[in-house]
């Protein structure tokens, strides 16, 4: 059943909502984690500490946290696999170029393919500067988040790739989230206008939020 459900296109749109929900729940929680770096290094290290520690006694240090990765980077998968399946499928339907021309659509919907291959070389570029510090500039220090954070966001080229990363990202939710609710049947034609509006709204905030943290080391507000 679950392999009729998956090789159906139904069934991949479905496995793409409910993993882009689950990467959107994570990012919010992320983006809020994020913003802590402006209360000062004492407070953002403090949190970044806490998240290995999070369930103990009854989890082992960082036992939750190696869930929460487990959990995302199953999502990351079933999300790219299918959406290159459904992209290569929509190319078999349609081998030939269409007569008319289709409307115009959305800036967003226009990009969400080159979006997605933005957000995925981010993602192993993001780990490999603040996770593991293979790329990281000014020497990565073990259990010093905040002095990781400065220092990539005191370079030019970390702050254009991350900048142009979250921009990718608001529009991939902007258009994303509707896309999902449409997919899980929570679209109507009374529901639109408001899932539109949260879509642009959460787009909206995650773009800000993120991007505030290296705008305020640009600046100044965290050094």
């Amino acid at each position: 059943m679950a392999r009729t459900v998956w090789d159906s296109t139904v069934g991949k749109k479905t496995v793409m909502a409910v993993s882009g929900l689950i990467m959107l729940a994570y990012l919010v929680v992320h983006m809020i984690g994020n913003l802590k770096i402006f209360f000062g290094a004492g407070e953002f290290n403090h949190y970044a500490h806490w998240l290995r520690t999070v369930g103990e006694p009854f989890m082992h240090y960082e036992w939750t946290l190696w869930l929460v990765r487990v959990v995302l980077v199953v999502a990351v998968v079933a999300h790219a696999t299918s959406a290159y399946q459904l992209s290569r499928r929509d190319i078999k339907a349609r081998p030939s170029k269409y007569v008319h021309k289709k409307p115009r659509a959305s800036y967003a919907t226009r990009t969400m393919r080159w979006g997605g291959i933005i957000l995925g070389l981010f993602i192993v570029w993001h780990i490999l500067d603040l996770t593991t510090g293979t790329v990281h500039s000014g020497g990565f220090q073990q259990g010093h988040p905040y002095q990781n954070v400065v220092d990539t966001f005191s370079t030019w080229y970390g702050n254009v790739i991350y900048i142009v990363a979250m921009l990718a990202l608001g529009l991939h939710i902007r258009h994303g989230f509707w896309s999902a609710a449409q997919t899980l049947g929570a679209g109507s034609r009374t529901r639109d206008r408001a899932l539109k509006a949260t879509a642009d709204i959460l787009a909206l905030l995650l773009t800000v939020g993120f991007i505030a943290v290296p705008v305020g080391v640009m600046t100044g507000l965290v050094s």
